[in-house]
């Protein structure tokens, strides 16, 4: 019995060669994207620690200028980290607050040795911490604000209390904290409906609303070290100053209605008459004290965290939504961004320039008009942004034929008229032909008709663009489109009663088209269509492959599926210990298949029609992947575009050393 019950992990062992390590994939940008959080070491003011929305930790030895890749928080990759906190008197010894995206969890994290290796606090485990602060008068004693309310330890998280009433309907849902510089008994808290403050540790509170406008999210509170009665809170209707502990606040002006929902509040440390506030439209200065208010950056720019450098206050370091880090040494002045070798960037599309082995093109999600197209010439070395035409459309899809690179967007087909200027123009005009009965039919003569152009436009989401046959073809929420004029004109639109395509594949043998949970496929170029009968397990289809005998394979939520029949009959492929893929990519270089899964860092390859499978991990979360000449090159969940500065197992086929275990 334990025989037989042995032989499929055997087999499936068998099946696979030994994954290397992943020392030899590297991040290549684009740099930039989303920062939460900023902090300093105040043991050494040159060493910074940089919080994403994905778990990871950057560190810079050089006050900001350069980062690198230091931990993952955790085990997931859905930690939002918000506060990084040093213990200015117990050098080696930061905490972290984090928060999910999903299922509203979180914890408190501990490192005893300097961020290297970390610890979910068990009293907090689970919970979602939206603040931390430290007591500036005791290191030990810290305050975490959760969605169910407040806690606080004494001995440096051993042990919490929760110091707010259990399932209250006022003192929950806790965005900010801060503690006064002398007494920890004094805490303030700021949730998402007003301000609250004790005075006695948490044995009783007390709601500090007077001259606060009702019902405002209170984002940021910071205390005067030098004199703890005067206060600042911003919240989204502005931001409030109290000259008497928080009994009584008055509304600052001068910042713009727009630009009220102000995320942070920093006060330079060397002039506590300057502070600094960061809004959803820019970054405001004030130099006294909140008498007067000027904007510093442009509004585009949304402000997630300031750090100022204790030693130099004109060094000023910003946390920016898309931007990355922004960094100034004129005190505020100017900025220009400071991001090598920081990369937090959702990287949808990725192609190799097949005529130049040294160009790569990236197309960006979410990053408006900070992300776009980005072209490499140096296979990844450097990037350089162009985007202008595509006014901050997502890129969902890359493809260039000849000289010419297309891009599918959340609007449209797009071409790049110049590199130069990286200016692009969209080609969207839909002109359908049709029949239209001129002459009806007798019994001695034929019925007449003449053709008709109906003209439209594709604006839908474009997700996916091939080249077949001197024809491009179009997956698009519109239908599915071809042109045989080079995009000048675009002919479909929804098949056989499906609208939205996502994947668009073609061989001599076969074309493909899938939504997200149905695949149409066609033996005569296009000119017929049938749907395929895909298993009733499939759920979502995320990418699909197309071998040159003609073979389809599946990456779906489910696993991999594979067809040899155009569709008719399925087959899973059982050896592959992945399921929740991502990705599907046929080589004909090299001749293998690669696949990729939401939740793995590793790389699997085929040659072998799935008998086989290698693997290798990246020590990245891969969304999709290209091999160039040898090299695989691969887009990221929200690290950009990595690439294995070695040639890779997968691609050479032997077998490499026992892998690690992933950041």
């Amino acid at each position: 019995m334990m025989k037989s019950a042995l032989l499929p992990l055997v087999l499936l062992l068998s099946s696979l060669s030994i994954a290397q390590t992943h020392d030899s994939w590297i991040s290549v940008g684009p740099d930039g994207g989303d920062v939460r959080t900023l902090s300093a070491d105040p043991a050494n003011s040159s060493r910074l620690l940089l919080g994403t929305s994905a778990g990871q930790i950057y560190e810079s030895k050089d006050s900001g200028h350069n980062w690198q890749r230091f931990v993952r928080i955790g085990k997931g990759n859905d930690y939002v980290i918000d506060h990084i906190v040093f213990d200015p008197k117990q050098s080696g010894i930061i905490y972290v607050a984090a928060w999910t995206l999903e299922h509203e969890g979180g914890a408190v994290f501990k490192s005893t040795d300097d961020g290297h290796t970390w610890d979910a606090l068990p009293a907090l485990d689970g919970k979602s911490v939206r603040a931390l602060a430290m007591a500036p008068s005791d290191s030990k004693t810290l305050v975490a604000g959760a969605l169910d309310g407040l806690f606080e330890t004494h001995d440096g998280g051993e042990k919490w209390k929760r110091i707010s009433p259990e399932k209250s309907a006022e003192l929950k849902n806790i965005e900010s904290l801060a503690i006064d510089p002398a007494d920890p008994e004094v805490v303030y808290a700021g949730t998402w409906h007003l301000p609250w403050k004790t005075v006695d540790g948490g044995k009783s509170w007390h709601n500090i609303k007077n001259g606060v406008i009702d019902d405002s999210d209170v984002f940021s509170i910071i205390i005067d070290p030098a004199q703890p009665q005067v206060v600042y809170a911003s919240a989204c209707s502005g931001i409030y100053k109290s000259d008497n502990s928080g009994e009584l606040f008055h509304k600052i002006q001068g910042i713009p209605f727009s630009a009220r929902r102000t995320r942070v509040l920093k006060q330079d440390p060397s002039h506590p008459n300057v502070v600094y506030a960061g809004t959803t439209e820019g970054l405001f200065k004030t130099i006294d004290a909140g008498a007067s208010w000027r904007r510093i950056t442009s509004g585009e720019v949304i402000v997630n965290d300031v750090l100022v450098d204790s030693h130099d206050s004109n060094r000023v370091l910003l946390a920016t939504d898309r931007s990355g880090v922004l960094a100034s040494n004129d005190g505020g002045s100017s900025f220009e961004t400071s991001n090598a070798g920081f990369a937090h960037r959702q990287v949808a599309a990725l192609i190799a320039d097949p005529e130049d082995s040294s160009a790569l093109y990236a197309g960006l999600v979410n990053d408006k008009q900070y992300g776009g197209v980005f072209e490499s010439r140096d296979r990844g070395t450097h990037w350089k942004q162009i985007s202008t035409g595509l006014d901050g459309r997502d890129v969902f899809a890359l493809r260039k034929t000849g000289p010419r690179l297309l891009a599918g967007t959340s609007n449209g087909v797009f071409e790049l008229v110049s590199s130069e200027t990286g200016r692009w123009r969209p080609l969207d005009r839909v002109a359908n032909e049709h029949l239209v009965l001129v002459r009806k039919a007798t019994r001695t003569r034929k019925a007449v008709y003449r053709k008709e152009v109906k003209s439209g436009l594709l604006r839908g989401r474009v997700a996916d663009i091939e080249v077949h046959k001197s024809r491009l073809l179009v997956a698009s929420s519109q239908g599915l489109f071809t042109s045989s004029n080079s995009g000048r004109s675009w002919q479909g639109g929804p098949l056989l009663g499906h609208t939205d395509f996502v994947l668009v594949r073609a061989t001599p043998k076969l074309m493909a088209a899938a939504g997200r949970n149905y695949l149409l496929a066609s033996v005569d170029d296009g000119d017929k269509w049938y749907e395929a009968k895909l298993p009733g397990v499939i759920t979502s289809i995320r990418d699909f492959a197309i071998t040159p005998d003609g073979g389809i394979w599946v990456a779906s939520r489910e696993g991999l599926y594979h067809s040899q029949d155009g569709g008719d009959t399925w087959e899973r492929s059982l050896r592959l210990p992945v399921v929740d893929l991502a990705s599907a990519f046929y080589d004909h270089e090299s001749n293998r298949l690669f696949v990729t899964a939401m939740n793995s860092t590793e790389i699997f390859s085929s040659s072998d029609s799935g008998v086989t499978w290698q693997h290798e991990d990246s020590g990245w979360l891969l969304r999709s992947v290209l091999d160039d000449h040898g090299h695989l090159i691969a887009s990221t969940a929200f690290d950009g575009v990595v690439i294995s500065s070695e040639n890779p197992t997968v691609a050479s086929g032997s077998a490499a050393p026992a892998a690690s275990a992933a950041q």
